[in-house]
């Protein structure tokens, strides 16, 4: 442990010593060394006296290894001395097969250089001849330039006395033929001749510059047409003409003054329908150019220039055209109406014109897209018709048919939503403003026929205004839509619902008198309107249909503000009729053979009471149209109320029946009022007709009438069999112990022939029980006939 710290990496005999002697134990320390030191003499001479044999071995073979590397060394020297003498034979051949080589290098450049000069010359020859050619030699020259201009890359020909005049004359050429191509090129677009434009884009392709020339042509019509959209919009432009000479103070803002704003109007849609030309122009041009691209080829390598233009996944031109042309349009407008009032009050008060001048460039664009190939057949050269009909079937261009992801049409108008918005919203007010005037708060009475006139002629000027587009006009139907129903809910408010509105004791009350005004109101508002909408040419099917189902909600507003008044008449009416059963219908026959009063008493109030209403409260409405398809309906009820309590009459006596069949005879004569004609009622009218001559036909004959089922229910049939039964034999409602009324209800509730059959049944099976309880020895006559029709009619309903 004591010697440790000799064995340590870090071991410092310095720093060893400095602690021995602060410790103050040297000679105790010197000890110790002095001690180890013997220990390991002692331990170093066991170890030699133990392996005294291997070290003397290993000695014997250091001096072996010497003597190896001696012989080593002795080789290598040979060996060096062999590769100088290698180097010396390699050197001279290698440096003069690198002269050699740089030799065999220059000549070759020089050759290449002289072949190209050679060429040069020749070419710069037949240039100069293409050139004095005209417009026939251009495609040649500009192959010619094509050529020299492969000569010329990657080749420095500065300094090279016997072609400098020829180069100067060639980069002189150069810009000759690119001047003429695009003169040619521009000549051809505007007149357009597919002859020119094919010939001046054959030159760009042979000079190399196809894609680019293109690129530059679209770029300058889209600059073009930026600068005229500028220039139609310029506030400055519009108003000069109504400023005066002295100039205004700095800052000032360019406005029309107040007498001037119909000239600013008028200046404004002139350079908006110029603007329009414009476009139109530019689009015309763009389409030719596509056009030609799409059809030419170039004669040697048959390649279609328009694969040239869209390869690299990069759109064609008029798409990309179209795209800058609507982007420019929406920014442009934006920002003109952002900076100027006037204007956005222009555009967003006179929206249909300029959607009119919008439609009708979209119009004439498709209609050139239609026309454009009719041109392409009727001129230009022989040569190029045959290099055009090399085309297979060219594709529609985005004018004739839109993609699913791209609507040019929408991309066009998308420029407008935003006047088109505010248009709609001014419309909804200036349709609303005359209905909030004539429906002033805490009024009472509905509008005048002026009033209404007014407002239906606000209707009709917002879409004849909008028949200039179909989506507008569907808009602006929207608009007149909610008009109508805020008419109605106006209306709605002023109708009368208390009980006095219902009352057809008295005379009209006054909320009666308000309900048939407004009744007419909301009348003539629907047949106005419907009226406006017919008179509309080609008005789209989306947007009538709007205005139609504002219409049927005015409709039926019109029916739920008589319908309290109806269903007080057509109680009335009942109550009326049920009453025939105070009145004694079970009296023989009179001497005379005829009844002694023309009709019953309740025949006579039912009369009165119909023809008073009629006077007093529906005379009053002017939609007879109307009122008759609701009074019918109350006719038929009526109808079937009276044959149901005609049937139910017991006794009933000879003399009854002829009085009942005159009552039969009258109810055609009361229900006349309510309707047209009687017999517009149908099988209510045929029912009346059919049920009359069964009063006086025996039990047999009913039963086998061919008006039965058909024309009369069973029920009504088996119901009236009773009465010419003994009283045993009870009705249904006798058996069930129910008024009249309420059997009448009952019937009401259950309109199914199934339900009412059963309970007739059910009196039938009664009748037969209390017979046996009594044992009695038959049954009454009828009631086989009974029972057999009951069997009939249960038949006919499965």
């Amino acid at each position: 442990e004591c010697y440790a710290d000799f064995f340590r990496e870090d071991f410092d005999v310095k720093a060893y010593t400095s602690q021995s002697i602060h410790q103050a134990v040297i000679a105790e320390q010197l000890a110790k060394l002095a001690q180890g030191i013997s220990q390991l003499d002692k331990e170093l001479h066991l170890q030699v006296v133990a392996r005294h044999e291997d070290l003397l071995a290993q000695a014997t073979g250091i001096e072996s290894l010497e003597g190896v590397l001696q012989m080593m060394q002795t080789r290598i020297g040979a060996l060096q001395s062999t590769v100088d003498r290698i180097r010396v034979k390699i050197v001279d051949p290698y440096n003069k097969i690198v002269s050699r080589t740089a030799q065999l290098a220059k000549l070759q450049a020089a050759c290449d250089l002289l072949r190209r000069i050679i060429r040069i010359l020749y070419l710069s020859k037949r240039l100069q001849g293409q050139l004095q050619g005209g417009s026939r030699e251009i495609t040649k020259a500009a192959q010619s330039l094509n050529e020299l201009n492969y000569l010329s890359q990657g080749i420095d020909l500065s300094g090279i006395e016997v072609i400098e005049n020829d180069l100067l004359f060639i980069a002189r050429a150069r810009l000759e033929v690119e001047n003429q191509a695009k003169r040619l090129l521009e000549q051809g677009v505007e007149t357009q001749n597919p002859t020119q434009v094919g010939t001046a884009l054959q030159v760009f392709h042979n000079l190399g510059t196809l894609k680019d020339t293109i690129a530059n042509v679209v770029d300058g019509y889209c600059t073009v047409l930026e600068e005229n959209i500028k220039n139609a919009l310029d506030i400055k432009v519009l108003t000069q003409p109504s400023q005066t000479v002295t100039r205004g103070g700095p800052g000032r803002a360019a406005m029309p003054t107040p007498g001037n704003t119909a000239a600013f109007r008028a200046a404004l849609w002139t350079n908006m329908e110029k603007l329009m030309d414009q476009i139109c122009a530019a689009c015309g041009q763009v389409q030719h150019l596509q056009k030609v691209l799409t059809k030419k080829r170039d004669p040697v390598s048959h390649v279609c220039f328009i694969e040239e233009i869209v390869k690299d996944g990069q759109s064609d031109i008029l798409y990309k055209f179209w795209t800058a042309v609507t982007q420019t349009l929406s920014s442009q407008f934006q920002s003109a109406t952002d900076s100027s009032m006037f204007l956005k009050q222009a555009f967003e008060g006179e929206y249909p014109k300029l959607l009119r001048l919008y439609n009708d460039l979209w119009k004439r664009l498709q209609q050139y897209s239609q026309n454009i190939q009719r041109n392409f057949n009727t001129s230009g050269t022989t040569d190029l018709l045959a290099e055009l009909q090399q085309m297979e079937e060219d594709t529609q261009d985005i004018f004739m048919q839109k993609t699913q992801d791209y609507d040019p049409e929408k991309a066009l108008k998308d420029s407008l939503q935003q006047y088109e918005a505010a248009y709609l919203s001014k419309s909804l007010s200036r349709l609303f403003d005359p209905i909030n005037l004539v429906f002033p708060p805490g009024g009472r009475n509905p509008p005048s026929s002026d009033e209404l006139d007014s407002i239906i002629k606000t209707i009709a000027s917002e879409l004849n205004v909008a028949a200039v587009d179909p989506d507008l006009s569907l808009a602006v139907a929207k608009n007149v839509a909610k008009t109508i129903q805020l008419y109605g809910v106006k209306s709605e408010q002023l109708l009368s619902t208390q009980g006095d509105a219902s009352q057809v004791i008295g005379p009209l009350t006054d909320g009666q008198r308000r309900n048939v005004a407004v009744v007419n109101s909301l009348y003539k508002l629907h047949q106005s309107v419907l009226k406006v909408i017919t008179n509309q040419s080609s008005f789209p099917a989306a947007a009538e249909q709007t205005v139609t189902t504002a219409l049927k909600a005015v409709h039926d507003l019109m029916g739920s503000a008589v319908q309290p008044l109806l269903n007080s008449v057509g109680d009335s009416v009942e109550a009326i009729i049920i009453t025939m059963h105070q009145e004694d219908f079970s009296g023989s026959l009179s001497s005379s053979g005829k009844p002694d009063v023309p009709c019953s008493l309740y025949m006579k109030e039912l009369q009165g009471f119909i023809a008073r209403v009629m006077s007093d409260y529906f005379r009053h409405f002017e939609c007879f149209d109307f009122v008759f398809d609701n009074t019918e309906a109350m006719a038929q009820r009526a109808i079937e109320v009276f044959i149901r309590n005609a049937s139910l009459i017991r006794p009933l006596g000879e003399g009854g029946k002829m009085r009942l069949a005159a009552d039969f005879a009258q109810m055609e004569l009361a229900v006349a009022p309510l309707c047209r004609r009687v017999s517009d009622l149908g099988k209510s009218y045929r029912q009346l007709r059919s049920f009359r001559p069964l009063l006086f036909q025996t039990s047999e004959h009913i039963a086998s009438s061919p008006a039965l089922g058909e024309v009369i229910p069973f029920s009504i049939i088996l119901q009236f069999l009773f009465t010419r039964a003994p009283p045993e034999l009870k009705s249904p409602f006798q058996r069930a112990e129910w008024s009249i009324a309420r059997y009448s209800q009952w019937l009401d509730d259950h309109p199914s022939e199934k339900d009412r059959l059963a309970l007739i049944r059910g009196a039938l099976e009664a009748y037969v029980q209390s017979v046996r309880t009594r044992e009695g020895k038959e049954f009454a006559p009828v009631y086989p006939i009974m029972v057999q029709l009951l069997q009939k009619a249960m038949s006919t309903l499965q």
